[in-house]
């Protein structure tokens, strides 16, 4: 099953129910430790009380990357893109259970305007996979600052799944994971497979999973990619598929 870091498919019923236009769907850290949103300021949990699935209602992961924008992933966010009052972003909850943090409302929602999906083994497959919401109260900071993909490995933050088909985490959490080669992750993924806005990192002992979806690849402690897609979490031969942030002026 072609993972995409999902979440936003639940998400997206919800909102038939509703009557609302929809969109592509929405991963949990495999491996690691639980961690504290106090080092994460910066990190939120991007949901929405309509997605009663999930404890806070979250469903992705962002960053707060100015006072009042948030970097996540577009696939995320696309089927709310008419309705983006949806949404909240939850800042300094480590768990999702509890009322810690504060939650602000998303007031408009861009999406890159090359994201795209191509087919890999009959799923979504999401190309400049990368969106920046507005929320409605401007946030103090600290905020995270960007970066790009290099050296030998990165850390993936997210409250989601930690182990593949097991969703009941709630906790958040934070792994290491190995820099994949771009030759190594081309061969993997074929076409599919694009070096100039997407890279590749994980492995069968560390990885990010369902609900992770939209959550920061740090390096150096900056922000070098998003959680995007992948073929299943941990799964030997096929590591995560992360969103190169090429530009943000959208």
């Amino acid at each position: 099953m072609l993972h995409t870091r999902r979440g936003a498919v639940a998400l997206a019923a919800t909102l038939i129910g509703l009557g609302l236009p929809t969109a592509a769907p929405a991963t949990a850290i495999v491996g690691g430790n639980t961690v504290g949103a106090a080092a994460y300021p910066w990190l939120g949990a991007v949901g929405s009380p309509l997605f009663l699935t999930r404890p806070s209602g979250q469903f992705c992961g962002g960053t707060l990357i100015g006072p009042d924008r948030v970097l996540t992933a577009a696939h995320c966010v696309e089927v709310a893109q008419f309705l983006p009052q949806a949404l909240t972003v939850t800042f300094g909850r480590s768990e999702l259970n509890s009322d810690d943090g504060v939650s602000v409302r998303v007031k408009d929602i861009h999406i890159h305007p090359d994201f795209r999906n191509t087919d890999f083994d009959g799923d979504s497959v999401h190309h400049n996979d990368v969106a920046i919401l507005t929320i409605e109260r401007p946030q103090p900071g600290p905020f995270a600052e960007i970066g790009a993909p290099h050296g030998d490995s990165g850390k993936v933050l997210g409250w989601g799944a930690t182990a593949e088909g097991d969703s009941s985490n709630s906790v958040l959490r934070a792994a290491t994971v190995p820099l994949v080669a771009e030759e190594t992750c081309a061969t993997v993924y074929g076409t599919a497979f694009d070096r100039h806005d997407m890279f590749c990192a994980g492995s069968t002992a560390a990885d990010s999973g369902e609900f992770d979806s939209g959550g920061p690849l740090l390096v150096d402690g900056r922000v070098a990619g998003l959680t995007s897609w992948a073929k299943g979490s941990a799964r030997p031969g096929y590591p995560g598929v992360y969103s190169r942030i090429t530009e943000l002026n959208f």
